[in-house]
């Protein structure tokens, strides 16, 4: 082997004292070397952007919040559901209902004003994230709009917005997450900012329910409004809605259809679901159906998510009346909802539902002592089975055909307390009740209440009161991060949730709301006039 005798050449240094790399023949072999080594390396680095890259390319699905209400649901109802269902289809005891399978914990109810809240102020916990006084819709204690999930969603979020209820559209839940006024009666109010007129513009998108009447001017027959203002014009020719009237015009509306969209099927409350003639109302669930499909489709369309109420209204409305039977039928309907919802969150990446109640009503109880003796351990359920119509609707019969003249015993007995409420031993003391009910000024409420506590005593149903009960209400969720609901929690706590799943920002909102001249025009107005025209057609608070 020849040694490499090759001598080195030094460079001198330069002025600034640089020294200056050795000059050597074997510099190019040496350059080759770390060229590969660079080359290598770049090229982990760009194939590691590109992964990189292709995995953020990959977006992640946009986020869609489902808030479901049962309102006036407590967890007594539950088990009443629950054991009534078992008992009609001859399930084993351990079989549940669709609630039952994701029940995570429970929420507080009061409010700021009282220990028993009612569904204003327990919705705008939910909507707005704080305690508030019973009758705020979306205002705080000292009657100061607050920004709620649903606007935040719609004008941070650029998302779809959407309610669906069985109450009027204007009533307090879907009022509370779509409007800021100081008392919840004053749905004139509720219903003009829905529509549009509101600092913030529009912010809901699609609505289904009843409350017709709250859109119509009063030189319309039928109109529950105290000025001339046709809404239903407004909103088509200033906000762009689509409105939808009837049965027949909802089976046209498409998976596709234009958004802004307004269902208005009844003039006040939807029907109950035992009274429901399905030619004229579509249920809870379809309206439903048909709202996911199209946020689903317009949400794909403008590559965002939405954020959908939903509310079993008339829950609470028959735990008013004490009416078991009427109770039963709605929980069952929102049960059924529930399922075709959480078959919608599997179904879609980032979804989630949310089921509470705002409150419990009725002080229901499934066993009843109904007279001295010590009481039986049982409650039947074959009493409740038999029942054809609420109590409300079968008042009414008896009451128009009492005003009409061509009320009869038979009529009493076969067609209201036989046929409707399926009870064939009606006491002389009940029907002495009901032959005197028109004549000491009692209201058709009182009858109803009458009708309802002949079903209640049969099937040995309890309940304490005709209003809101203290008691804590069931808690039920799926879908990402929902493990955070487990437990006890504020109703607050719930709209915390939201705000934190979806980003949202509602100091933001509740700052827009309350700039200019808005809280004297909407949420203080003159109510002048309004409350008279308003006892006609608004039996509830609920």
């Amino acid at each position: 082997m020849v040694a490499n005798t090759t001598n080195y050449t030094a460079i001198p240094p330069t002025e600034d004292g640089h020294v200056s790399p050795l000059k050597s023949p074997t510099r190019p072999r040496l350059h080759r070397i770390l060229g590969a080594i660079v080359i290598v390396l770049a090229g982990s680095a760009i194939i590691g952007t590109i992964i990189v890259l292709g995995t953020k390319s990959q977006k992640e699905p946009k986020r869609n919040v489902i808030m479901m209400v049962s309102d006036g649901f407590g967890p007594a109802s539950e088990t009443f559901a629950r054991q009534f269902h078992c008992w009609r289809e001859d399930l084993p005891v351990k079989s549940m209902l669709p609630l039952d399978e994701v029940h995570v914990g429970h929420s507080r109810t009061q409010s700021s004003s009282s220990l028993v809240t009612d569904s204003a102020a327990g919705a705008t916990a939910f909507s707005c994230g704080l305690k508030s006084y019973n009758g705020a819709i979306g205002v705080d204690p000292e009657e100061t709009p607050c920004g709620t999930v649903l606007e935040s969603a719609k004008l941070h979020r650029n998302m779809l917005t959407g309610l669906v209820v069985t109450s009027r559209v204007t009533h307090a839940t879907p009022g509370a997450f779509s409007a800021h006024v100081a008392w919840r009666d004053w749905e004139n109010q509720i219903a003009e900012q829905q529509i549009g007129h509101n600092p913030l513009g529009r912010t809901v998108d699609l609505m289904f329910g009843g409350g017709l009447c709250e859109f119509l001017s009063n030189t319309t027959q039928g109109s529950c409004r105290a000025d001339q203002r046709d809404l239903l014009d407004e909103a088509r020719t200033k906000f762009g809605w689509s409105i939808s009237r009837t049965r027949a015009e909802f089976d046209t509306i498409a998976d596709d259809a234009q958004l802004p969209l307004m269902g208005l099927f009844a003039p006040n409350h939807m029907a109950y679901e035992i009274d429901r003639v399905p030619s004229e109302e579509p249920s809870l669930k379809e309206m439903t159906q048909k709202a996911l499909a199209i946020l689903k489709k317009a949400s794909e369309k403008a590559d965002t998510g939405f954020f959908l109420m939903i509310e079993g209204s008339r829950i609470d409305m028959a735990a008013h009346t004490n009416d078991p039977a009427a109770h039963i039928h709605d929980i069952w309907e929102y049960q059924q909802v529930f399922k075709i919802v959480r078959e919608f969150v599997e179904a879609n990446p980032n979804t989630v539902v949310i089921s509470t109640s705002d409150h419990e009503t009725g002080g229901f109880t499934a066993g009843r002592q109904v007279g001295e003796d010590y009481p039986e351990y049982k409650w039947n359920p074959e009493v409740i089975h038999r029942v054809q119509n609420s109590s409300e609707q079968l008042a009414q019969v008896w009451a128009d055909a009492v005003q009409s003249n061509i009320a009869s015993q038979d009529m009493l007995r076969n067609t209201i307390i036989h046929a409707g409420l399926g009870i064939d031993d009606p006491t002389d003391e009940e029907m002495q009740k009901l032959n005197e009910w028109n004549h000491h000024g009692k209201s058709v409420l009182d009858l109803a209440y009458l009708f309802a506590d002949m079903v209640s005593r049969r099937a040995l149903i309890g309940w304490t009161t005709h209003g809101h009960t203290a008691v804590d209400v069931n808690l039920y969720a799926v879908g990402p991060g929902t493990e955070k609901l487990r437990g006890s929690h504020e109703n607050t706590e719930i709209g915390d949730f939201i705000v934190e799943y979806l980003d949202l920002d509602l100091d933001d909102i509740t700052r827009r709301l309350n700039d200019g001249s808005f809280y004297q025009a909407a949420v203080r107005p003159d109510m002048r006039g309004q409350d008279v025209r308003r006892e006609a057609a608004h039996h509830y608070h609920g």
